[in-house]
């Protein structure tokens, strides 16, 4: 007989109550009682300073994993006036609208910060682990309940009522511990392998690196290629979307499926185009507003959203260039994005300054050799059908199967 049995049979051999997050919380709350656009994001600043906190998004929580070094940073005077949704324990937060909902993180406790917009926090009394209920919420016990809720035919979400009403299994604490102990274990060994992953990305940014540091022709992205702007079509024109079969990519795809791309997640119709039509096979994207300095190679026709904008090699040069050459070469561009935005509360390019930026190109020969290489470290890095990301895929499928099932317990009988 395990621990964890030993210790069920000792202190609660006939089940245990469902309690719902209500009643487990101090507070359950999200951004509230003041204006977003009038009052925070005037006091947003884009580097951290000694007296300001980091300002948390969903994008900057994966689980356990949780990334201090964001896109902007709150004044201490500002914080300070907002203690309910003020991160400084440790606590559950929920992302409560859009595509992201569903995704949950525990917040460490280790480093004050402020919560975001779109994101429900739930600070927990203290009889129960903060790491137990994280794994619950992580859970299908809570993510089938979160399915149920989802409210909105266009924006979806969740509200702060939903969330204080989702149950989850609530046995005696030395139970809970157990079982935080045996799948911090499980975590723990998917952690390792991403540290490796992250030592061998670290590792091809070296050679990439030395690699690109080439003598050879500097060619600026105005003389180099083509650009064109994406965009969306009207989602209000069913005759755009459906039964579409042009692909039409957004950040998702690269998120998802890499940096050489195919197949898009949607699709549109002829009808959505414009006069110019598809953007040529073999062009690159990189989003130029809102998330800044996302790339991919798309080695089909296709269409884009407008935060992307399209580098399609002119014709000119097409005997000279080998494109995925020019997709390693897009961190660097990626960096210079990041690092030439224009002044404003909306983050985006000057893209008078983007179209000056200057590739380095080698001779044909030359580039495909650095081709060969990046491509092997490339692909042990981020390829999901082998090397690494597909062994971290593997294991994080058995903790996930392993956690559904120690959180399975009968429903104690009333």
């Amino acid at each position: 007989m395990s621990r964890l049995e030993e210790l069920i049979q000792q202190y609660c051999p006939d089940g245990v109550e469902y309690k719902p997050l209500g009643e487990l919380c101090s507070l359950i709350t999200k951004q509230t009682g003041f204006d977003y656009t009038n009052y925070i994001k005037d006091q947003l600043r884009r580097v951290k300073d000694p007296d300001t906190v980091p300002y948390i998004q969903t994008k900057f929580f994966t689980g356990k994993v949780f990334n201090y070094n964001t896109d902007y940073y709150v004044p201490f005077d500002v914080v300070d006036k907002f203690p309910k949704i003020t991160l400084d324990e440790k606590c559950i937060l929920f992302s409560i609208v859009g595509a992201s909902i569903g995704n949950v993180g525990l917040f460490p406790g280790t480093l004050k910060c402020f919560l975001g917009g779109a994101i429900c926090v739930a600070k927990l009394n203290d009889f129960i682990s903060p790491d137990y209920v994280f794994y619950c919420v992580e859970s299908e016990i809570v993510q089938k309940q979160i399915k149920r809720k989802i409210k909105g035919a266009g924006q979806a979400t969740i509200t702060v009522e939903d969330i204080r009403q989702f149950t989850i299994p609530v046995p005696p604490l030395p139970v809970q511990e157990e079982i935080v102990r045996i799948l911090d274990n499980f975590t723990e060994l998917t952690a390792e392998l991403q540290a490796e992953l992250q030592a061998r990305k670290k590792q091809y940014e070296y050679y990439r690196d030395e690699l690109l540091h080439l003598n050879g022709d500097r060619k600026t992205i105005e003389d180099l290629f083509d650009t064109r702007n994406g965009f969306t079509p009207s989602k209000d024109n069913p005759d755009f979307w459906e039964s579409g079969t042009l692909p039409w990519f957004k950040l998702d795809d690269i998120n998802d499926k890499g940096r050489v791309l195919s197949e898009s997640y949607l699709h549109i119709t002829p009808k959505a185009l414009k006069k110019s039509g598809l953007f040529p096979e073999n062009s690159i994207i990189i989003s130029t507003s809102a998330t800044i300095g996302e790339y991919a190679l798309i080695t089909v026709p296709f269409l884009c959203n407008q935060r992307f904008t399209c580098l399609t090699v002119k014709p000119k040069y097409k005997e000279q260039v080998n494109t995925k050459y020019l997709m390693h070469y897009c961190p660097m561009l990626s960096k210079f994005c990041k690092e030439h935005l224009n002044q404003g509360n909306f983050a985006s390019v000057d893209m008078k300054q983007f179209s000056k930026f200057e590739f380095v190109i080698p001779p044909l020969e030359e580039q495909e050799r650095i081709v060969t290489i990046l491509d092997r470290f490339d692909s042990l890095c981020n390829d999901i059908t082998s090397g690494l990301p597909a062994e971290i895929d593997a294991r994080q499928k058995q903790y996930e199967y392993y956690r559904d099932k120690l959180l399975s317990f009968p429903a104690l009988s009333q």
